[in-house]
């Protein structure tokens, strides 16, 4: 059978919270939307987006530990950096108005927060192995396609499925990484059908030809989610180590009084 480190096993018995579905569908819909009107919708709409968006990021954080809250924080930080180099600096990919729309940043932080979502809900965890398998067959479907009967080759495709399987099989958090791919699949072809935004032919690091969007696009953003991990991680022993030195100091001086 099918398995992966850290999987659930199949028929597992989880708890399925009404919230982490709302926030997966709320997401969808709404990213949907907010592409579909991006494709047409005058530059300034992209600020109504942008304020739109950070305002549904901060209500659904303000349900959320302090953990996720940091992980959100981090991802929108990466990804903004990492959009900034990816697209306007190295030309990658284009959007409509050759700029970082205004709602990318929090869009970023909720694609992160329903990867999260869906990662801990009920359905991933009862069907982490089953889920698992259909990822995998059909993102490598998707891969193959690219280099035997695109239109488009997409060699870059190939590549990037071969990153994602590392995410998944020797990643800290395969569930967040498996639920990634669904929603990032989901906003790629969305965006790129209507235009929001289009890759380049070829990529601009590799010289290999990629797909609009590329097969294993989700790659890309499970780095952004590791780095969302890890940075939180990061964070959290940074300031326990500070509030430790602090009660070290705070002994010493006591002593010395």
């Amino acid at each position: 059978m099918f398995s992966l480190p850290h999987f659930p096993e199949v028929g597992v018995q989880a708890e399925h919270r009404k919230r982490d579905y709302f926030i997966a569908l709320f997401t969808f819909i709404t990213t949907a939307i907010c592409l579909i009107t991006d494709s047409f919708a005058p530059l300034e709409m992209q600020y109504v987006l942008g304020v739109c968006g950070w305002t549904f990021l901060l209500a659904f954080l303000w349900g959320e530990c302090k953990y996720v809250r940091v992980q959100v924080l981090v991802a929108v930080v990466f990804a903004t950096l990492g959009e900034n180099f990816a697209s306007l600096f190295m030309r990658g990919y284009i959007y409509r108005f050759e700029n970082l729309p205004f709602y990318v940043p929090a869009g970023h932080g909720l694609v992160y927060l329903t990867a999260v979502a869906l990662g801990r809900s009920g359905l991933f965890q009862q069907y982490a192995r089953v889920i698992a398998l259909f990822v995998v067959l059909l993102c490598g479907a998707w891969a193959l396609w690219g280099i035997t009967g695109a239109e488009r080759k997409d060699e870059i495709g190939v590549v990037l499925y071969g990153v994602f399987l590392l995410y998944l099989f020797k990643g800290r958090s395969p569930m967040v990484y498996l639920a990634a791919f669904f929603i990032t699949s989901w906003l790629e072809l969305v965006g790129t059908t209507a235009g929001t935004w289009a890759w380049a032919e070829v990529d601009p690091a590799s010289g290999l030809a990629q797909g609009n969007p590329p097969s294993g696009v989700a790659a890309w953003y499970c780095l952004v989610d590791a780095v969302a991990l890890n940075g939180a991680a990061l964070f959290f022993k940074g300031l326990e180590y500070l509030k430790r030195q602090s009660f070290k100091k705070n002994i010493k001086v006591n002593i010395n009084d």
